[in-house]
This record gives C-alpha cells, structure tokens and sequence, in this order.
C-alpha cells in the first residue's frame, strides 16, 4: 500500500516549493480509515511512496499534435530539486522513498486502487 508519485519540475521551482509539496504528500489523507472514508495518510497506514520522474507532465498540446516540454526544466534544475524532493520525502514519512532512474526509459506499473489520481501543483497553492 503507497503512493505512487509522478514529479515534474519547472525551472521556476524552488527549495520552497519541494518543502510545501513533500509536506502536503506526505500528509494527504487519501487511504480509507475503519468506516471506509479517505482519512489516513501515507504515512498514517505506514505505506510506500515510489516517486518517479515524468518531465512529460509538463507537455503543452494546446496546438498542434506534438506536445512540447519548454516547461520543464532542464537537467541542470531539475535533477537536483528532483532529489531533494525525495530527500525531504524520506525526512517527511521517516521512511525510504523508491525511485526509478531520472530521465531513464522505464516501465513502471501500479494498480490504482479506486478513483483517486491527484494532480498537485505548487504554484496554484492558494
């Protein structure tokens, strides 16, 4: 039981924004108490987190077919707010985080245990 953890980096992103995201991750209340409601958190039902990175998330297909990625930051940025997310991830759940290899091609599979996929982005916190 966990979470599985698409991230994107922009090259707006900052340390702020890695310390609200883990924050808010890790104390989400997605994971059904006793009375089937969604009241416990990752860390609550002593559960995974795998966080895998997706620049992809960042496409723009608002024209044309081809998605493009300008959004997403550059290795340069992205790589090591990237690991310092899993970092405070790990600070945050006490726990270790799993993650795949950044930029590398991957075949990640997950069993989405009802309707919850959540998108969360640190610039529209307000």
């Amino acid at each position: 039981m966990g979470l599985v953890v698409l991230v994107s980096v922009e090259a707006a992103d900052t340390l702020e924004d890695i310390l609200w995201l883990s924050n808010k991750i890790s104390g989400l209340r997605l994971f059904d108490d006793d009375q089937g409601v969604m009241n416990l958190s990752v860390m609550a039902v002593n559960g995974d987190i795998l966080a895998v990175s997706q620049f992809t998330l960042h496409a723009r297909v608002k024209k044309g077919f081809r998605p493009s990625y300008i959004d997403a930051a550059p290795p340069a940025i992205s790589i090591p707010l990237y690991d310092q997310f899993v970092k405070q991830l790990e600070t945050e759940t006490g726990k270790p985080v799993q993650t795949g290899e950044f930029g590398a091609m991957m075949q990640v599979s997950l069993v989405n245990d009802g309707p919850v996929t959540i998108w969360i982005d640190t610039k529209n916190r307000v």
